[in-house]
């Protein structure tokens, strides 16, 4: 029998540009800071063109939670689309060498789309501003899904920033029948507020009806409830699912399970680049679930995996992880 997986997630499969700026350089170019802002495949190379000298590190941010829980000793696998072109072939090694099992799919041949790019404008304040092209990553469809691999898994891993394309969310519904087959749960990220923007009605339903673990930040919270406090977003979150992680920037994290909450600090470092900061929070909180420890401890699991994560540039891990989790006792 096929050894089961602790955790697949699908997602955009996308490879991060990454480049340090200044203000200036943001409002010369048109670039709104702080957001992810999606961009064709023009305005990709335009904006390419103007930027200083960049890293090319594989992202995507549901890619990065699980690259970051393979890092933490999870048997992970990963479903996302990439064309054959250099930057698919990038994010292929890049998250197999992770360890992680990932077989694309990868379209080859005349595919007008090319493999998705985020271009990443970190500020001095260690703020990033993404700039992203979808490409490839936004034909995935039901038929993508690989539901053999799904079926031998603990968790599926959602990723709200596919949501975009009614093929995706049918890619999703399959997915998620395929996991629960197998005995399985569900887990989404919201990704980004403008996000839910765009479809927060299918968001809350998809909530309330099949997802276990909710990921969202403090924005996030709010945005998806409609509402200026958290305590009321908190409170909601609370019937509608029954386990919600929310982050809270430099005040670290609250974990809302039922009537119970736990609150845990974040890591006291340096920022450098916040990108994929909320996504490794995802890998350390989830690699300690299923590890069986409480919510205090695998929300601190996931303060530590993202304090890593904003000490550098780039969303995946420099350090060991697993080692890092040694030294705190964890």
């Amino acid at each position: 029998m096929t050894e089961r997986l602790d955790i697949v997630g699908i997602g955009n499969a996308i490879v991060d540009v990454i480049a340090p700026v200044d203000d200036a350089f943001l409002a010369a170019n048109g670039v709104t800071k702080g957001v992810m802002t999606l961009i064709d495949r023009p305005r990709a190379a335009e904006l390419y063109a103007a930027m200083p000298p960049a890293r090319e590190v594989s992202g995507g941010s549901g890619a990065n939670t699980i690259a970051g829980a393979a890092a933490l000793g999870c048997r992970a696998g990963f479903i996302g689309k990439v064309k054959g072109d250099q930057l698919g072939r990038i994010f292929a090694h890049d998250i197999r060498a992770a360890g992680v099992n990932y077989a694309g799919p990868v379209v080859n041949g005349e595919a007008a789309e090319e493999t998705a790019r985020s271009l990443i404008l970190v500020s001095p304040d260690g703020e990033r501003s993404m700039n992203t092209y979808l490409g490839i990553s936004t034909t995935l469809h039901a038929a993508d899904i690989d539901e053999a691999m799904l079926e031998r898994a603990d968790w599926l891993y959602l990723e709200g920033y596919l949501f975009d394309t009614p093929e995706a969310k049918a890619a999703y519904a399959r997915a998620i029948a395929a996991v629960r087959r197998g005995g399985g749960k569900v887990a989404l990220t919201c990704s980004d507020p403008f996000c839910i923007d765009r479809h927060r009605a299918d968001f809350r339903r998809l909530i309330a009806e099949e997802v276990d673990l909710l990921f969202a930040n403090r924005d996030e919270a709010l945005s998806l409830i409609e509402t200026d406090s958290l305590e009321i977003a908190l409170g909601v979150l609370s019937r509608e699912v029954a386990i919600a992680a929310v982050t809270l920037s430099g005040d670290g994290a609250v974990i809302v399970r039922g009537k119970s909450r736990t609150a845990v600090p974040a890591q006291g470092v340096d920022v450098v680049d916040t990108t994929g900061a909320g996504d490794l929070f995802a890998s350390g909180f989830m690699a300690g679930l299923i590890r069986g420890h409480d919510d205090r401890k695998a929300a601190h699991m996931g303060c530590i995996a993202a304090g890593e994560i904003i000490s550098h540039y780039g969303a995946r891990p420099e350090t060991d992880l697993a080692e890092l989790m040694a030294r705190n006792n964890l």
